[in-house]
């Protein structure tokens, strides 16, 4: 294993970056349908889980980023050291959580809300091959997908002070302040621990989301991840992403110090961009929901109450508002779904070059598994697999679940395969224990309910 310096630590506001990716992926599903809908059907007060959740992820996403500042590794090359088969279950957990196309199918029901028609079908085959298209010509392939997902954060963030201004009640404001509060650790009896695990796997990121970070702060240059080509398009681009090597700090005087800064700073970058934007997101996304629709009898658990919700928009404020709202939720989840075809892309191009075909190129091996799940995407859709919370469900009971191995595993990885001083240690310890536990609990609770059917 390589020795290196430490490089200077960026400024934080040339860090910014990774976490608006990470919540410009994640802020889709979870922020727009799944955490509103649920907020519809039992109230405000089950917002104390979907902050509890973006807490557990801070803490999460912190010791994925701690490895790769420390090695310019991913965490899933971490974990494959010990045993090839933990990276073998993640991509496949990851291909699992990824192949339905319940983000893309979700932004082009809305699409049809705005334009009034279509078909969702084919319109987000058609979508998806647009995608894969573009991630195939970008020069750097993290630098598009970062300004795209900058885009839609900005997007989202003017609609919210939008909404803020114009439609939420002082009425629902001291509810929203004062339920979670009371009713903290509740569990309404008519929400399905099925329906939770969902929500808490699209609460801000989750599943194999998370672990591209160490994808995505290498390619922006964080700590030994300078090291480390980027990965870039092996049809526009020059250097091609290699990471072969894993490097160890010096850690002397000078090299601690530095490490300190870079801690401090990349924390700093991804409690702003990531929880705080998530935060109030899904809080204000939720209360728009309630003022909206509370009450009302018969809403479908599909999108199609996105379309109500636009509806009460027009009738209260005007048809801009209503325009606006679906323009936006539109835009949100596909580019969700694009990050999302990144992030698999990125995940298995790193693991399957490492550990199998070394010959291939890491750019190739991405565009191909990109391609793969545009594929099966559209068979998937084509075949008649076409509900779109349904398949929401799916892909995010599926992350709540990964998240819950990988977070054993990065307790083993960061307490034992990092230098002394800068392991895991202390509260952060303490709150990946919690993680474990926060995640398991939901995820057996799944399990037993659904056997109690059977």
């Amino acid at each position: 294993m390589s020795a290196q310096d430490l490089p200077e630590p960026l400024s934080l506001r040339r860090m910014i970056g990774p976490g608006v990716v990470a919540v410009g992926i994640g802020m889709a599903a979870g922020e727009i349908i799944l955490w509103p809908y649920l907020v519809v059907l039992s109230g405000l007060g089950l917002l104390w889980l979907a902050l509890a959740t973006l807490a557990v992820q801070f803490v999460i996403n912190m010791e994925i980023e701690r490895y790769t500042l420390a090695t310019g590794q991913t965490v899933v090359a971490g974990f494959s050291r010990w045993w090839k088969g933990w990276g073998v279950i993640i991509c496949l957990a990851g291909a699992f959580q990824y192949a339905w196309p319940g983000w893309a199918t979700s932004g082009s029901t809305v699409l049809t809300y705005l334009v009034g028609g279509g078909d969702p079908v084919w319109i987000t085959v058609i979508g998806l091959i647009l995608v894969g298209t573009l991630l195939s010509i970008s020069k750097v392939i993290y630098t598009t997908v970062e300004r795209v997902e900058a885009v839609k954060v900005g997007l989202t963030l003017f609609f919210l002070l939008v909404v803020v201004v114009f439609v939420i009640s002082l009425s629902t404001w001291r509810e929203a302040v004062t339920t979670p509060v009371l009713e903290f650790g509740r569990i309404p009896a008519e929400v399905t621990f099925t329906l939770l695990l969902s929500a808490i796997g699209a609460a801000g990121a989750g599943g194999v989301h998370n672990l591209v970070l160490s994808n995505w702060i290498r390619d922006k240059r964080y700590g030994m991840g300078a090291h480390v080509p980027r990965l870039v398009s092996p049809i526009t681009g020059r250097v091609e992403a290699a990471g072969t090597d894993r490097f160890t700090p010096n850690l002397d005087e000078a090299g601690l110090a530095r490490w300190r800064v870079w801690w401090r700073r990349a924390n700093a970058e991804h409690l702003v961009t990531f929880v705080l934007v998530c935060a109030v997101t899904i809080t204000i996304m939720s209360m728009l929901a309630y003022e909206t629709l509370a009450g009302r009898a018969g809403l479908a658990n599909t999108p199609a109450f996105l379309r109500i919700e636009g509806e009460v928009l027009a009738d209260r404020v005007g048809d801009w508002l209503r325009l606006l709202f679906l323009a936006v939720a539109a835009v949100s989840l596909w580019a969700a779904a694009m990050g999302l075809l990144d992030v698999i892309g990125r995940l298995t191009a790193d693991f399957v070059r490492r550990t199998f075909v070394p010959v291939w190129s890491e750019p190739r091996l991405y565009l191909l598994v990109v391609w793969t799940e545009v594929v099966l995407g559209s068979i998937i859709l084509l075949a008649g697999f076409t509900q779109p919370l349904g398949l929401l469900i799916i892909s995010t009971c599926a992350a709540s679940v990964v998240t819950l191995l990988y977070s054993v595993l990065l307790v083993r990885l960061n307490l034992r395969d990092l230098p002394p001083p800068i392991r895991m240690r202390g509260w952060r310890l303490g709150g990946m224990l919690v993680a474990i536990g926060f995640y398991g609990f939901f995820a057996v609770a799944m399990v037993v309910t659904q056997l109690q059917r059977l």
